[in-house]
């Protein structure tokens, strides 16, 4: 919490405050509550005002140049706020914490000797010691990679406003070694945490209310937990049908599909998402379970990342355009109504005018919900790095881009329109930043959908009209095709109420839930600007707080 105005001088120095900065994924945000647990319990008190700090720990991304620097030009600012540091207050310790700090210990260190700690994503439990070295003046880094650590007994503490939604991390790490990916040289092999774990914190969320939870990892459904003895001798599941890896599957452990199952039963109002998957890792069984469980969203994130086949083959993703293709019909035929969204790299090594047109026409068939869409960066370390040219010149890397940016665009308009007459169950997260007015909220397809906060009825019947709050879910069906009229039928829908709208969402997306149809307003879906980013900015506040990072994502709607 901030530095009380009034505390005495004594009592301020006594409780060293950090300020926390992260930037990137999902897994950072996660990381950045870990790290606020670990030092939480070392005596360190939080603050949200730069200014008060004693300590400044910036959790950073290094998947691309761009985000890089970005954490460059922020130590910039760093530098001459330690600079105009008063005398009397104790220096001021800045700490470079995640993947750029696994990727760059050296460089980071040294230069202009501004950072005074260094840690890398398997090192968070050693963040009280290294900031014990650095108020001694001198400088630490521990960016050791482990084969086991997962921060299984640390309960992260929710820094995300409103308490609505959370992250919960259940593994670390990515075997699949792509040519283009930093990944595995920052975050290290593939390990789970124990189930128990897993549905101990998601427990604890729902005691708190929380109302959806987003299970992470690097490869999220190649989850593995051998913990349990009786289950280490367990076959290894088959890979997606026309799917390869370029790592001899490994047998035993609790496989995704049954940690899904459990994690669904814990409380029928909450929603489950998971993100970020493999293609190759989707069995069946994992799919006729998201068919099945109304709290399990219809929304799966497939990164294609390209669509020709000769530059799947290069960058090393174990599968073709075809079986690609196949993977999309059959979730479709899966889970109707399911939503899907993409990764996309423009101008891979090697990739031609041909190749980029094989994509644009993948992007136009699949029609995505949702497009992650960036130009490629080399990475150090990696296979392309080692053995490809980046040999796609930086303005038509731009072009390819652009293209791929107006085709989504286009085709996720037309998508969005499939929408109109549907009923749509709204979780509410916050105040739109657009507007004090309005609130905002995600649909089941992780669609973000912006509305007047307005009173209404209550689902329960109640006379007085009331206001929509966080974590309450809202009725609402597009009446037409422009950004216009929606309907809003009840909000205050919990406990079973919740449980069998979300039933009722997912099971018959068509048919009206509740006929209240004198609840007219006007609704608009958030269209985040087309700007190519590596889709990361500082953590504030607002709609989904901590997940700003992916506002440079495109959405359909």
């Amino acid at each position: 919490m901030p530095r009380s105005r009034g505390r005495s001088l004594s009592l301020c120095l006594s409780y060293p405050f950090v300020y926390l900065e992260t930037y990137g994924c999902q897994m950072n945000v996660n990381d950045t509550e870990i790290a606020w647990a670990i030092l939480q319990k070392s005596g360190y008190a939080r603050t949200r005002d730069l200014a008060e700090a004693d300590v400044i720990l910036l959790v950073t991304c290094s998947i691309r140049e761009k985000a890089e620097q970005t954490i460059w030009n922020r130590l910039q600012h760093l530098k001459a706020l330690k600079a105009r540091r008063q005398p009397a207050r104790p220096p001021l310790r800045i700490g470079i914490l995640g993947c750029m700090a696994e990727r760059l210990k050296e460089e980071i260190l040294h230069r202009e000797k501004l950072v005074d700690i260094v840690a890398g994503p398997d090192a968070y439990r050693d963040l009280p010691r290294l900031l014990a070295v650095a108020e001694s003046g001198q400088q630490a880094a521990n960016v050791l990679l482990s084969l086991d650590e997962t921060y299984a007994d640390i309960l992260p503490v929710q820094t995300s406003a409103g308490g609505t939604t959370a992250f919960v991390s259940i593994m670390r790490g990515c075997d699949n070694m792509c040519s283009y990916c930093i990944v595995p040289f920052t975050r290290g092999r593939e390990r789970s945490r124990p189930v128990a774990s897993i549905l101990q914190e998601v427990r604890m969320l729902s005691d708190q209310g929380v109302k959806e939870v987003t299970l992470l990892g690097q490869n999220v459904n190649s989850f593995r937990d051998t913990s349990e003895v009786q289950f280490q001798s367990a076959a290894a599941p088959g890979l997606t049908r026309g799917f390869s890896t370029v790592y001899k599957a490994k047998p035993g452990g609790l496989r995704f599909a049954h940690l899904l199952d459990q994690v669904s039963r814990i409380d029928p109002e909450m929603r489950i998402r998971f993100t970020s998957p493999h293609p190759k890792d989707f069995p069946d069984e994992v799919l006729q379970l998201i068919q099945e469980r109304h709290n399990i969203c219809k929304q799966l994130h497939l990164p294609a990342q390209s669509g020709s086949t000769r530059v799947l083959e290069t960058m090393r993703r174990g599968y073709t355009r075809e079986a690609y293709l196949e993977l999309v019909q059959h979730v479709r035929e899966s889970i109707p109504g399911v939503s899907l969204s993409s990764d996309f790299i423009a101008g891979f090594c090697g990739e031609t005018e041909e190749d980029h047109q094989q994509t644009v026409s993948l992007l136009r068939e699949v029609r995505y919900n949702v497009g992650f869409l960036f130009a490629y960066s080399m990475r150090q370390k990696t296979r392309a790095y080692h053995r490809l040219q980046d040999d796609v010149p930086a303005d038509v890397k731009k072009r390819r881009l652009e293209e791929l940016i107006t085709v989504f665009r286009e085709e996720a308009a037309r998508a969005h329109r499939a929408m109109v007459g549907q009923a749509q169950l709204v979780l509410v997260e916050g105040p739109s930043k657009r507007s004090a007015s309005e609130l905002c909220g995600r649909n089941d397809g992780n669609i973000r959908v912006i509305f007047p906060d307005t009173e209404t009825e209550d689902a329960a019947g109640c006379q007085a009209p009331v206001r929509a709050q966080p974590g309450d879910y809202v009725l609402v069906k597009e009446k037409t095709r422009e950004f216009g009229q929606v309907e809003v039928w009840a909000v205050l829908m919990e406990g079973q109420a919740a449980a069998g709208a979300l039933n009722q969402c997912s099971s018959a997306p068509h048919r009206p839930l509740l006929h209240k149809d004198n609840l007219t307003i006007t609704v608009r879906h958030s269209l985040p600007s087309p700007v190519p980013s590596p889709g990361l900015s500082k953590q504030q506040s607002g709609c989904r707080a901590g997940r700003t990072h992916r506002g440079a994502a495109l959405r359909a709607g």
